[in-house]
This record gives C-alpha cells, sequence and structure tokens, in this order.
C-alpha cells in the first residue's frame, strides 16, 4: 500500500504547492518517543541533497561519499515524503546513546576528474546535507557574518564552500555531531540534533599513505586530529580541497549533551528558528490585512449601502404612483434598468464560468481545511509529509463540492451538456497539474536527477486517480441537478439590452479588473513572504495561526472590492457582470505571480534552465489555483449580492 501511495503522489504536486506550500505544522504529541538504553545504537539516516539555487533534489550517494556496507538501505516512505522529495537512507555513521567518540574515520575517497567536478558543481550550486536522527533534522551549527557561532536550524549544511580568496572549491570533511538527550527512567530519548561541519585536511603521523582500502589505515594515527579529544574549528590548520587525485578522508566526532528540554517539546526550537523571526512581524502583516478591511468595510458602507438604500425607495416609490404619474416623472436611470437581462448567463464560455467555479470551491475549501488542522495542530512536523497526505485527501473528498456546484450552476444556466461538464470540472485542474509535472518528469528523467518517476508508474497513478477522484465529481454533479432550480427574482428577457460605451478609461471592465487585485494582494504581502520563503528555500512554517486569519480576511477583501465594483458596472448599464466578477476577484493572483518573478532574486538562482522552469512553473500553477479560488468567491458573493438588490425592488 505504500508503494501505491508513492505512485499516487505525482498527480497532485503542484496542486499541494498550491494549498500551503510545502510548509511544516505545530509539533504537538502523539508519535511514539523511542528510549534508547546506554550504548545503544542510534540510528543517523541521510535524506536528499538540497539547494536553494537550483530546487532540484538529489540522490546523496550519487557523489562520492561514503556508504554504508553492503550498501545503503531505504527506509519507508509515506505519501507525503515521496511528494516533498525526501529520499531517505541509512548511512555509515555507527553512533551509540551516550558513548563520546572522537576522530572516527569512516573511509578515504580518491577522487577522479568526474568525481571532482561532480563535487565542484553541487558546492557551487550551494547543495545541503540533511540528515536524520530520530526523525529530526540536523541544525546547523556555523559562523554568521560577524564571526560568531550559531545555529541554524532549518536547510540542513552545506557540502563544502567556495573560497572568497582562491575561489576554489573545498570539501566539509569533519562532521561535529552534537546530540542533546533528556533522561527518563526508562532510558533516554534525544531532543536535539546538530551537526558542524570542517573542512580539515588529514595527515596520518609519519607520512603514512592510505590507499583507502587496506584495514591499516583504520588503525593509523592522524597528525590532524586526536581520538583522544574533540576537533574545534581553531584546530584546522589546512583546509580540504576538491581536485582531481585529491584523497579525501572522512571523520567525525560524537558528542552528548544532557537537555532540560522535554521530549514533548523539541520540535519548537525548529519551528520558531530561535525565535529568528519575532511574532511582531506577523501581527503586522495582520494590522496591515485588518485595516485595508475596516477601510473597504467603511467604504462600503458609506457608499454602497447608503447608495443602494437611496436607490431601492426611488424606485418603490416610482413603482407605486400611478401610469399617469410616472410618464410625468423622470426617465428610470441606474441599475434597475438591468432586470431583465441582469441574470442572463454569461454570452462568453458558461461552462467554463462553472467548471472554473466549482473548481475554485474544491481548492478553497481544502486550502482552509488544512490550515484549519495545521493551526489546531493535528499535522506535525514529526510525521513528515503529514501535511501533504492531508491535502491530497481532503483534495479528494472535496471534489463532491466541486462537481456539486459547478452542476448546479450549469443547470441554472439551462446548459444541456452536463456530462462533459462534469467531466471537465473533474479533469480540469488536476490535468493541468499532471501534465505539467509530466513535461519536467520527463526531463528530470533523460538528465537522471533523483525525483524523477518512472513512466509506467506515471500511469499507474493516472488509474487509481480515476478511480477515486473522478466518481466523487460525478456523484457531487449528479446531486446538483438533482437540487432545486436556482430562482431569480426577476424574468430575462429575450433579446440582451445593448451596452452602452464606457463614459472613461477608468470606468472600462477591463481596466477595473486588472486593478482591483492590488487590494487583497496587499492585505496579504507580508504573510505571503513567509510563506514563499518556506516553500522555496527550506524553512519551517508554523504560524498558521496568523496564515488562517491572513486568509479569511483576503476571501473577505475580494469579495468587498468585487461588490463595490460590480455595483458600479450595473450603474454603468453594463449587465455582463458574471466573468467581471470572476476576474476582478481573481486578479490578485496576477499581482502574487509578479511579486514572484521579483522574489526570484532571492533565491540566488543557478543559471539552469531547469530551475527556472520549476520555479516559475509551479509558480504559475499555484496562482492558477489561487484565481480559481478567489474568483469563485467573487463571483458568488456578487450572484447573492445582485439577487439581494434585485429582490428588494418592484418589477413590472
Amino acid at each position: 500500500m505504500a508503494l501505491l501511495n508513492q505512485r499516487t503522489a505525482a498527480l497532485w504536486l503542484a496542486l499541494a504547492a498550491a494549498a500551503a506550500s510545502t510548509a511544516n505544522a505545530f509539533y504537538i504529541p502523539g508519535v511514539a518517543p523511542q528510549t534508547f538504553s546506554r550504548e545503544q545504537e542510534v540510528p543517523l539516516k541521510i535524506n536528499t541533497l538540497t539547494s536553494t539555487k537550483t530546487q532540484i533534489p538529489r540522490d546523496y550517494y550519487r557523489l562520492p561519499f561514503c556508504q554504508p556496507q553492503g550498501g545503503p538501505v531505504a527506509a519507508s516512505e509515506n505519501l507525503g515524503e515521496f511528494l516533498t522529495g525526501n529520499k531517505i537512507q541509512s548511512s555509515p555513521y555507527s553512533i551509540h546513546m551516550l558513548t563520546e567518540m572522537y576522530c572516527i574515520k569512516l573511509c578515504q575517497s580518491t577522487l577522479s576528474k568526474i568525481d571532482s567536478s561532480k563535487l565542484l558543481l553541487h558546492i557551487k550550486y550551494g547543495y545541503h546535507n540533511n540528515w536524520i536522527i530520530d526523525n529530526m533534522p540536523s541544525a546547523a551549527i556555523g559562523l554568521d557574518q560577524q564571526g560568531k557561532t550559531r545555529k541554524r536550524y532549518a536547510g540542513g549544511f552545506p557540502i563544502g564552500f567556495m573560497s572568497s580568496d582562491t575561489k576554489k572549491p573545498y570539501i566539509y570533511n569533519h562532521f561535529n555531531i552534537e546530540i542533546d538527550y533528556h533522561p527518563y527512567e526508562d532510558g533516554f530519548r534525544v531532543v536535539g540534533f546538530a551537526v558542524e561541519p570542517l573542512s580539515i585536511a588529514h595527515e596520518f603521523q609519519g607520512g603514512y599513505v592510505w590507499d583507502g582500502k587496506s584495514s591499516d589505515g583504520m588503525a593509523k594515527p592522524l597528525t590532524t586530529c586526536s581520538s583522544a579529544k574533540h576537533l574545534s574549528r581553531g584546530d584546522v590548520r589546512n583546509s580540504q580541497i576538491v581536485a582531481p587525485g585529491e584523497n579525501i578522508l572522512y571523520t567525525y566526532d560524537v558528542t552528548w549533551h544532557e537537555s532540560g528540554v522535554e521530549w514533548s517539546s523539541r520540535w519548537d526550537i525548529y519551528l520558531n528558528e530561535d525565535h529568528l523571526v519575532p511574532a511582531q512581524v506577523h501581527w503586522y502583516s495582520i494590522t496591515n490585512s485588518i485595516l485595508v478591511v475596516v477601510f473597504l468595510s467603511l467604504l462600503l458602507i458609506s457608499v454602497l449601502v447608503r447608495n443602494l438604500r437611496r436607490d431601492i425607495d426611488a424606485y418603490n416609490a416610482l413603482a407605486a404612483l400611478a401610469d399617469e404619474e410616472k410618464d410625468e416623472e423622470e426617465d428610470e436611470r441606474g441599475w434597475k434598468l438591468l432586470h431583465a437581462d441582469v441574470f442572463r448567463p454569461p454570452s462568453s464560455y458558461p461552462m467554463l464560468f462553472c467548471i472554473f467555479c466549482g473548481s475554485g470551491a474544491q481548492l478553497a475549501l481544502t486550502t482552509l481545511c488544512a490550515i484549519l488542522l495545521s493551526a489546531a495542530g493535528f499535522l506535525s512536523p514529526a510525521r513528515r509529509g503529514s501535511l501533504m497526505v492531508a491535502v491530497l485527501v481532503l483534495y479528494m473528498l472535496f471534489g463532491t463540492v466541486a462537481g456539486y456546484l459547478s452542476g448546479y450552476l450549469y443547470k441554472s444556466m439551462e446548459g444541456r451538456q452536463w456530462q462533459l461538464c462534469t467531466l471537465v470540472t473533474a479533469l480540469f485542474v488536476p490535468g493541468i497539474a499532471f501534465s505539467v509535472f509530466l513535461f519536467f518528469n520527463i526531463i528530470l528523467f533523460f538528465q537522471k536527477f533523483s525525483i524523477s518517476t518512472p513512466l509506467w508508474d506515471v500511469f499507474l497513478v493516472v488509474v487509481m486517480w480515476c478511480g477515486v477522484s473522478i466518481p466523487l465529481v460525478f456523484l457531487g454533479a449528479w446531486l446538483g441537478f438533482k437540487a432545486k432550480t436556482l430562482e431569480y427574482p426577476t424574468i430575462t428577457s429575450t433579446i440582451a439590452r445593448q451596452i452602452p460605451s464606457p463614459v472613461s478609461f477608468a470606468t472600462h471592465p477591463g481596466f477595473a479588473m486588472v486593478v482591483a487585485g492590488i487590494v487583497p494582494f496587499v492585505a496579504a504581502y507580508v504573510e505571503l513572504f513567509f510563506v514563499m520563503t518556506s516553500l522555496w528555500m527550506d524553512q519551517f512554517y508554523y504560524v498558521f495561526g496568523f496564515t488562517l486569519i491572513v486568509y479569511i480576511i483576503m476571501i473577505i477583501t475580494c469579495a468587498e472590492v468585487t461588490i463595490l465594483l460590480v455595483y458600479y458596472q450595473l450603474c454603468s448599464e453594463n449587465h455582463r457582470w458574471w466573468w467581471f466578477s470572476f476576474c476582478t476577484s481573481g486578479s490578485a493572483a496576477l499581482f502574487t505571480f509578479i511579486y514572484s518573478i521579483f522574489w526570484f532574486k532571492q533565491l540566488e538562482a543557478s543559471r539552469l534552465l531547469m530551475t527556472y522552469l520549476l520555479y516559475f512553473g509551479y509558480m504559475f500553477l499555484i496562482c492558477a489555483c489561487m484565481f480559481l479560488v478567489l474568483g469563485m468567491v467573487g463571483a458568488m458573493t456578487s450572484l447573492w449580492f445582485i439577487k439581494t438588490i434585485f429582490g428588494t425592488i418592484k418589477v413590472d
């Protein structure tokens, strides 16, 4: 079943990224703790190499690193781990509880020209090791710009560095492994894990030269480190350069430190990055969003509600007059003139409009529930990939909602091709996501990257998806077509009313649709920065409570802006509001994509074409899903608003 779940993952890769980003959730107790006895082996596992500059995970053992005896053994991966590009394997490092070890030789590798080129390329692109002990990722111990030692709790630690002077590559071949433990009555539990990588050109005493194969080399002492004491950064005299023919000896130290941190709280410092980002920054984001909502609400109350009350009273008073009195009154003007056209189905692509609304509702509910579960603490970073699994399950279940809404709207528009509408609803978003994934997968397959999936597995993904998601969409569509038809307060005429030309450029529908997206984008741009950082720079994201508030505020903002602009379009006697309301609200996705173009500089990305394709390809998918979510909110809010105002007036 686990293997089957892995094959299902590919289809939903871009969709899962749209919902929450590749973020981690709050930790709550629920994962069984592992207790070690004294001198019991503590396994150290190896995950894929990652780089924010390339965004392409690589297999750790594709580089000339030490391998365990008998070769690496893959750890079991769940659906979420597969989605996020994890490939966890065993390692040759031997660690035992409370056993301190110094200058332990691991292996020696003689670099060939190809191996040297591989290391050079990976060091240049800033690839990082990602080690795991007791399901905890390794923190990195290094020097900051001021030369002070500090820990970094996300993103692993680099495999090497480029000299700022000579521009030559150097590899980290000695690792100070520091493990924090907390004592319990039945043993000891790991509560912290950090690695300090060092680059050191090892030398044997007496000028001994080891071929890396004979057992004698493992017993020979080194002049560069001692088995009797811990190797510190100040003990390093020469760093290990990467060049063809170089003999690279890998060594490590293991030190243990008792900690007062309880096992249930060990993830706290990872999630808050040791308070690297103050909570005040997120409160500033919330305050910014609330101010936008308050301003729009006051604008709606002062302008829209006042004008509507005046218009409705005037229309109802005019309707109460006798026919001869009506002739003496001034001709009707404003939005009431559209009563025979305002509920006319979209003149362009009505089926596509219904599909967009259904898909947007499915994505909106998936995102909302995933954020709620994360904010409540039900998704733990200790369960690696749990958030991704939740997103997939939720999206599949809410397929019923997508089918219901698209079918219900299509029926109200008197559509006849309901089978086609339902099928496209089921295939639209997953189909586009799968096509993009398949395109990337084929390229990565021929380049032999670690994240490519065999084409046969891709075919099995399609078969499995068709058996679960599509039937739920058809079930929802059947319920939607069986439901009572949507009733409108006015009767639509046979001939459509002619729409007058816009008075000015500012009242043109196209201009309003584009500019309107600025307001909801401004309401969320601060928190968007942290989401983008988590998504593309391997950072932990844990403030889902703030995310929930910003998400709700953004939806409210889109609804208010859309209602206001739709009202002014109706006053301009423009009855084509269906697509206008959808695009007006969804245009915030356009500004998000533009923002992602400028944010791309943060990655200091490589010049690899694949990096640009991956980043902008998946950001386009994310923004497209965002367009559907916000567009659905604007369209459904406008439908409610127009039904309400036309239901309050008396029409002949």
